[in-house]
């Protein structure tokens, strides 16, 4: 793992998404679904581990907002959703936690359709699929998961509009949506000698880089803390917008607070208020929010659909800058 293997990932993230467009242009790989699913499942179960885990949680959300039973689980849940024909169950095998998926798809094998999205179609949590749906991008050479990530988000957004979950962006087809998330990124990327010396003077505190998301694409923040941890070792915590104000902010009250926002919440004005009253500053990404020391923008930020598969690679660069200044 080095900051050189992590900004080479990054580098391929724009051909990666534009990739996927093709394949799901030329080939759905849910066709098989409705020989599994009659009707409308009345659970949709999400399981997954590390950045897995949060492409679920921000899947689960949408489905729910489509009137759809979708629960993202630990895997290492004792229990949860009951095996049966009503249930389907979605496994992302994506940079680990095979143990963990391989326990809880035991419960389910015998009873419920089992999907598994994977980058390694040779893994044991593949041997449980009745449809496989491999990510067949290039591995991240990093391990930091970064195009793992957003190619199994996609996917699990491809299945949701299946399902019946339509994008929030408008489209009803995921394929413009990912080329546009292509071009976002490819945008950042280029322009990362302009944004990248100032956001990354705001937020070096030499301390914990915080991040905070809207409850739709919380998903961002936890994945951009995770690549914080991971890459350069910072200290980070996500949190969800609105509830920052009633869990983070006491931590703003004892330290020179620095984090990272993606817009959009109706709650990011109250954010900068309370943070700005205890001395913080933060970087706002996506959209202008008053008080923000720094904004970064890109290409289609008011597409919520384009957000959630963009925004975190801002964080993800920034963790390849400090990485490198670091000498790690």
């Amino acid at each position: 793992m080095t900051a050189q293997l992590l900004s080479a990932d990054l580098a391929g993230v724009p051909a990666a998404l534009n990739a996927l467009a093709d394949r799901l242009a030329r080939k759905d790989p849910y066709e098989a679904l409705p020989a599994l699913v009659d009707d409308e499942p009345a659970g949709i179960l999400l399981l997954g581990t590390g950045s897995a885990r949060h492409a679920c949680e921000a899947a689960a959300h949408r489905l729910r907002r489509a009137g759809l039973g979708a629960t993202a689980e630990h895997p290492s849940a004792e229990g949860s959703l009951p095996a049966g024909p009503a249930t389907l169950v979605v496994a992302v095998a994506v940079g680990g936690g095979l143990r963990e998926l391989c326990t809880a798809l035991d419960r389910y094998v015998a009873d419920s359709a089992i999907i598994v999205i994977t980058d390694d179609t040779t893994s044991p949590a593949a041997r449980y699929a009745d449809i496989l749906v491999p990510l067949s991008g290039e591995p991240d050479k990093s391990g930091l998961n970064c195009r793992g990530h957003r190619l199994a988000l996609a996917q699990l957004l491809h299945l949701g509009h299946r399902l019946g979950a339509r994008p929030l962006g408008g489209s009803a087809d995921l394929v413009p949506t990912l080329r546009r998330a292509s071009n976002a990124s490819a945008d950042l990327l280029e322009r990362a000698r302009a944004w990248v010396p100032e956001a990354a003077s705001v937020l070096d505190g030499g301390g914990p880089v915080h991040t905070a998301a809207p409850a739709e694409r919380e998903a961002s923040a936890e994945q951009a803390s995770l690549v914080l941890r991971q890459g350069p070792v910072l200290a980070s915590f996500a949190f969800e917008t609105a509830e920052w104000s009633h869990t983070g902010r006491y931590l703003a009250a004892v330290s020179d607070y620095r984090a990272l926002l993606f817009a959009g919440s109706h709650y990011d004005e109250r954010f900068s208020e309370h943070l700005l009253q205890l001395r913080g500053r933060f970087v706002a990404v996506g959209g202008r929010v008053e008080g923000a020391a720094a904004t970064v923008r890109y290409l289609g930020d008011t597409d919520p659909d384009v957000a959630l598969l963009t925004e975190p690679l801002v964080a993800e660069i920034l963790a390849a800058h400090w990485w490198a200044a670091r000498g790690v």
